[in-house]
């Protein structure tokens, strides 16, 4: 069963080269895409053009990279628990983004000389990359100088209008600004503490009391603030919650799961997190319980399938998780992370025309979005050139650099010149 997991929790969660991870779940990623898309039209920015990333890490913090990719890390998504608030966050970011922010601080690092500084630019953290108060104090005890001093003061300024900005998007989006005042607050929850104790001068980011009030001032002169009804409000919030408590379920401990959502609690967010945190301790029959409740509650949303059709193929009832999992696929369109667990079921069942639908599955998902675990089905469901070629692929993902290359050459040697294996095979000798 632990291996089931293991294989299972990989479609979840992506392992990075350099040690990061990256959360691939299409429900969460469409989830978030849905809060922020408002702000990212307001940026000008396509909706074919956005790509959201949920980075594993317990951080407050957000980013946005190239005006398109969105960066939300999950201690972010675990601590706010509003979605407009969500949306005031990555505002921000896009008005880094607008104001060109992210180049005017590297000339104005390349101006000043000051190349070992560490200074973020990114993300609404009070102090470093990854806004950890301890690190900061570390950073700036030993920053000294004019250059130093003059950064911090650039980096506090673009801070300031990246707020404005955000509650200009915000506006223009018609959504609630105020969303960007109740981050303040829980940010001020996390460092008021140690922000009583700091030099405002020494920081890289203003103080939060005073994001506080600026941000109030200019809602304040507002002729009018954007605002939903009750019941829109309410179908948000509970969509929200429900990526919050899936995330939750499966980066938690079952007893943090459990405080977070008791089994008082009857709500489907916490039906969700507690069938999850169950599935992850080997709680297989409360899991199924969980899941079939919600199933019943809420028959065509596909997720609920999804994590039935996991359930079930720890059970080892292969049959019943295919089939778990091609209901899902029936009640949504191109979901990746459930195509790939469905083909590494029908590749461990592997009857009758079980090896063909995986494999299309498999190219499937490498087409759309790409992951190790889809090369890795697609070598075990085919043979030859073709086998080799996708390993080569799947190490190369996982930066192995000196597997990948040993599989490409294998592929080359079994697949025809004119083949996209040996193409393919042949980009990956040229790195």
């Amino acid at each position: 069963m632990k291996k089931f997991f293991v294989i299972l929790f990989s479609v979840f969660v992506m392992w990075g080269a350099n040690g990061a991870t990256i959360i691939n779940d299409t429900e969460i990623e469409r989830g978030i895409t849905n809060i922020i898309m408002p702000v990212a039209r307001a940026a000008k920015i396509p909706e074919n053009r956005l790509k959201i990333y949920i980075v594993n890490d317990n951080d407050f913090n957000a980013f946005v990279r190239g005006g398109e990719d969105v960066f939300v890390y999950t201690g972010l998504l675990k601590r706010i628990k509003n979605p407009n608030a969500l949306r005031a966050v990555v505002a921000h970011e896009l008005g880094h983004t607008i104001g060109g922010h992210m180049v005017q601080i590297s000339d104005r690092m390349h101006d000043e000389m000051v190349r070992t500084m560490i200074i973020q630019a990114l993300g609404v953290g009070l102090m470093v990359a990854g806004g950890n108060p301890t690190a900061g104090v570390g950073v700036m005890a030993g920053a000294t100088g004019i250059a130093q001093q003059s950064m911090l003061s650039f980096s506090r300024d673009e801070e300031r209008m990246a707020d404005d900005m955000a509650v200009d998007l915000m506006v223009d989006a018609n959504q609630n600004p105020n969303g960007l005042i109740e981050v303040f607050e829980q940010m001020r929850e996390i460092t008021g503490e140690f922000e009583s104790r700091v030099n405002p001068n020494r920081v890289n980011h203003p103080l939060t009391t005073e994001r506080i009030n600026n941000a109030k001032t200019k809602i304040g002169k507002l002729k009018k603030i954007p605002t939903k009804s009750a019941s829109e409000i309410a179908h948000e919030n509970k969509d929200y919650e429900m990526l919050r408590a899936k995330l939750i379920g499966y980066l938690d401990g079952e007893k943090n799961v459990i405080a977070s959502y008791p089994y008082s609690d009857k709500s489907d967010a916490a039906i969700y997190a507690r069938a999850i945190a169950n599935m992850k301790s080997g709680n297989l029959a409360a899991a199924k319980t969980g899941t079939q409740t919600l199933i019943k509650r809420n028959s065509n949303n596909p997720y609920f399938y999804e994590l039935l059709g996991d359930i079930e193929y720890q059970y080892g009832a292969y049959d019943d998780s295919i089939n778990a999992y091609e209901h899902a696929l029936k009640l949504t369109n191109n979901a990746p992370q459930i195509e790939t667990a469905l083909a590494l079921v029908l590749s461990e069942r592997n009857r009758n025309n079980d090896t063909a639908r995986a494999t299309e599955l498999a190219k499937s998902v490498i087409l759309t979005d790409p992951s190790p675990l889809a090369y890795w089905i697609l070598a075990r469901v085919t043979d030859g050139g073709e086998s080799d070629w996708a390993m080569a692929e799947y190490y190369n993902m996982n930066g192995d650099n000196k597997n990948a290359k040993k599989y490409a050459k294998s592929a080359q040697k079994k697949s025809k010149k004119d083949s996209p294996e040996y193409i393919k095979s042949g980009d990956i000798l040229k790195k």
